[in-house]
């Protein structure tokens, strides 16, 4: 544990006496039975999904550390292979985070076309101030690389237009690291974002009720993550395409990390916008495509060329 301060130590063994003290067999016996039945008594308790989730996290962590440290021995000892430890794909407990590196997010032209498709709903639609404000809802993930969880905590005194050539949200429950507590920054509203938010504070906020809330319900609360989701589907299901062209709205996050990229963003700027800590996780979001990694090494063996040519 060197490295680690105490308090840190005392965290992590009192969770890991908690985890085990859930099952009656060694970490290498459990099974996915076991670990269902933790999960639901975990659930039955009481206790949030974010807390099921770093149960299951130090369940996986020390599983691999016995394995790693210590599968020669309970093999040889005890007779039997140090198993998975119960955990598979059904048991684990969903995170946004996880999308991160499963498959690319949607490329320019679909997110276009999406976009596209909601802003001629906007004039048609019964309700026309829940669809403008979804509008410009999904908009800003998509441009200023915002987390869903940040998105609904923007208030409208956040909203800063005369700040850079384009405007800034100030994020000011910016996700933390660990229980670091928030981390604020300020984010540079790209391509456009800066209209569209200057149309919705003009003309569509002020259809709702009262309130500090950016993006608000009927009611003038602060809308929240899990309904920004279902809306996002809702809109999906209206469009009708294929289950392929069906994205999150953290994938409208990792879509504005990739695209600019794509299109020149140093890499560290990019880290910068999305609010990351370590550059590793920023290199999990960006998934540019295939096109470009061709275009890229097309570039490369040009510019090789030339200068062997003289």
């Amino acid at each position: 544990m060197r490295g680690f301060a105490p308090t840190t130590v005392r965290g992590y063994t009192s969770l890991l006496a908690r985890v085990l003290g859930r099952f009656d067999c060694p970490v290498w016996a459990v099974a996915a039975d076991d670990v269902d039945e933790m999960l639901h008594a975990l659930a039955v308790a009481g206790l949030a999904p974010g807390t099921r989730r770093q149960y299951l996290q130090m369940l996986r962590s020390f599983h691999a550390f016995v394995a790693e440290r210590y599968g020669a021995q309970v093999r040889t000892v005890f007779g039997v292979p140090v198993g998975d430890g119960g955990l598979d794909r059904f048991n684990r407990v969903r995170h946004a985070g996880d999308d991160a590196v499963v498959g690319p997010p949607p490329g320019r032209e679909r997110v276009r076309a999406f976009f596209s498709f909601v802003r001629s709903q906007v004039a048609v639609a019964s309700d026309y101030r829940a669809m403008a404000r979804d509008y410009a809802l999904l908009r800003t993930p998509y441009h200023a690389a915002v987390r869903v969880s940040e998105l609904v905590r923007l208030d409208r005194a956040d909203v800063h237009p005369g700040l850079g050539p384009s405007g800034k949200l100030h994020v000011r429950f910016g996700k933390a690291a660990n229980t670091s507590g928030p981390r604020p920054r300020w984010v540079p509203m790209l391509e456009g974002l800066e209209k569209i938010l200057a149309w919705y504070l003009a003309d569509v906020r002020p259809l709702f009720p009262v309130g500090p809330a950016l993006f608000c319900d009927d009611g003038g609360q602060a809308m929240k993550v899990g309904t920004v989701r279902d809306r996002l589907a809702r809109l999906l299901d209206l469009e009708a395409r294929g289950w392929g062209d069906r994205f999150t709205p953290h994938a409208l996050r990792r879509a504005c990390a990739t695209h600019q990229y794509e299109q020149g963003m140093d890499l560290i700027a990019v880290q910068q916008l999305l609010g990351h800590r370590h550059i590793a996780s920023t290199m999990a979001y960006v998934k540019p495509s295939q096109k470009f990694v061709e275009d890229a090494w097309r570039r490369a063996t040009d510019s090789a060329v030339r200068v062997l040519a003289g």
